[in-house]
């Protein structure tokens, strides 16, 4: 015999013949008498772990995940790694961790709308990839709450004027879903400003436009459960004023990261990320920083935040990943005691 096909059906859909036997083996199923063959090792929990195997720039590289899966061993957490077709079994685990890049028009939203809504610890939660995605709502946030920034305008169709009055040139521009340097611009002159400007309005209704703050390198603080988890200095590409220089191809230039132990970093630069970080939620995020003139600027939140082996893990080891399964598994704990029957 060979498969050709495999597709659900409804009830209804089953031959009559067939009916009997169905009912039959799936009452067997549900008592408990199909013996399951004995699990070598008996975990606590099952957790998922999302990744999308055709992305370019993935948050975390194979040797990340590898060490993401031994530290949850080590907690008695199973591990699955699982991709974009694999939406219908997320209730199947207990939690999910998302390791592919995120947006809100994306499969990684769906799988975290539906993994938050089937009661699972989520990371990154809906309310975070909603908040950290949309660079606008960022702005206006950390200007809110008085979190120093670069100097910003939020643009439309109707004020281009606006931008060029309050921050001259260069500029920066950020389309309001723009990630890791991708969608994010800067702009020398008047000309290339409204140039540029326009096109990303034919595709956007509102842009970000940022004063230009030049600087060798951008703090990258990784903050987990309000906590600091790991500090990296990002480094410009070569003869670059951003991090990545390419769109991921082969000529792509990237800047060096250099990790920090936590307690070497500026203690304003670490106060300042988890201020930020704080107001997005509790779960996992990457706080970008500048700082100038001993003065410190937050240039952004992101949730689902860069975690490479070799790279942001150079100063806190095995012990960067075993916090965070240890997060998800407090979280499981409190989970399983609130689904607990009285």
């Amino acid at each position: 015999w060979e498969v050709r096909s495999l597709r659900p059906i409804g009830a209804r859909e089953i031959p009559e013949p067939h009916r009997p036997f169905v009912v039959q083996q799936t009452q067997r199923y549900f008592s408990g008498k199909v013996p399951r063959r004995p699990s070598p090792h008996t975990y606590r929990f099952d957790l998922a772990m999302l990744v999308d195997p055709t992305e370019v720039l993935p948050p975390s590289n194979d040797r990340a995940l590898r060490r993401l899966a031994e530290a949850a061993e080590e907690l008695e957490i199973r591990t699955e790694t699982i991709t974009r077709d694999d939406l219908g079994s997320i209730a199947e685990f207990d939690g999910l961790f998302i390791r592919a890049t995120t947006s809100v028009n994306h499969f990684t939203f769906r799988f975290s709308r539906r993994a938050a809504a089937e009661g699972l610890v989520v990371i990154d939660d809906p309310e975070s990839i909603l908040r950290c995605t949309n660079k606008v709502f960022l702005a206006e946030l950390l200007t809110r709450h008085k979190i120093p920034v670069p100097r910003t305008v939020i643009l439309h169709r109707d004020n281009l004027d606006q931008a060029v009055q309050a921050l001259g040139f260069p500029m920066i521009l950020k389309l309001p879903d723009s990630s890791f340097s991708q969608g994010v611009v800067k702009v020398q002159d008047e000309s290339a400003y409204r140039e540029r400007a326009r096109n990303y309005l034919e595709d956007s209704d509102l842009l970000i436009a940022q004063e230009f703050l030049p600087t060798d390198f951008d703090w990258r603080v990784g903050v987990l459960n309000r906590e600091v988890l790991f500090v990296a200095r990002y480094h410009m590409a070569k003869g670059h004023w951003q991090i990545i220089h390419g769109d991921g191809s082969a000529a792509t230039r990237y800047g060096g990261v250099e990790a920090v132990a936590p307690e070497d970093a500026p203690a304003s630069v670490l106060a300042m990320a988890l201020k930020a970080a704080n107001l997005m939620g509790d779960g996992f995020y990457g706080v970008d920083l500048k700082m100038q003139d001993g003065h410190v600027f937050v240039v952004e939140v992101n949730d689902n935040p860069n975690l490479d082996a070799g790279y942001e893990d150079r100063v806190g080891g095995k012990e960067l990943y075993r916090k965070i399964m240890a997060t998800f598994l407090a979280r499981l704990e409190v989970r399983r005691e609130r689904t607990a029957p009285a």
